[in-house]
């Protein structure tokens, strides 16, 4: 299965976040969607992405420094070395990917690079499991007729 299909189930709907945003309302943003990650784009469509922020980046700059989180904008912590992927990239592939560079959400970037969605480690997770249960299921149906 490709990430493109994990999309299409899944949504894609992107949740941004200005570089010019505090991690305070960085906390706020992922605490209301329940969600780990924000993109961080200047428009609000997100056309080009300049990076991505995580929880990982929040803890990393409050075990640096002992300033409140109001001090900080995204544009200082967030992460710019991005690992990406394509609509058209495996499962495994991007499992790989995610686990080689420890990283939990990954943007899928289109051929036009533009930001078509982002898929978590959750999110393939949960693909590998309802593939498993799928094929569990038929192999018991097939010993037992």
């Amino acid at each position: 299965m490709s990430l493109q299909e994990i999309l299409q189930n899944k949504g894609s709907r992107v949740l941004s976040i200005s570089p010019h945003a505090t991690l305070a309302d960085v906390v706020q943003k992922l605490v209301k969607h329940n969600c780990g990650s924000l993109v961080v784009c200047e428009e609000d469509d997100c056309t080009r992405m300049l990076g991505i922020i995580t929880e990982r980046d929040i803890l990393h700059a409050c075990a640096e420094n002992k300033i409140p989180l109001e001090n900080y904008r995204v544009a200082d912590v967030m992460s710019v070395d991005l690992a990406t992927c394509s609509p058209g990239d495996s499962v495994a592939d991007a499992m790989g990917m995610m686990t080689a560079r420890r990283i939990r959400h990954l943007p899928v970037i289109n051929d036009e690079g533009r930001l078509v969605g982002i898929v978590s480690i959750g999110d393939l997770v949960k693909h590998q499991h309802d593939q498993l249960t799928m094929e569990n299921h038929y192999l018991k149906s097939y010993i037992q007729s």
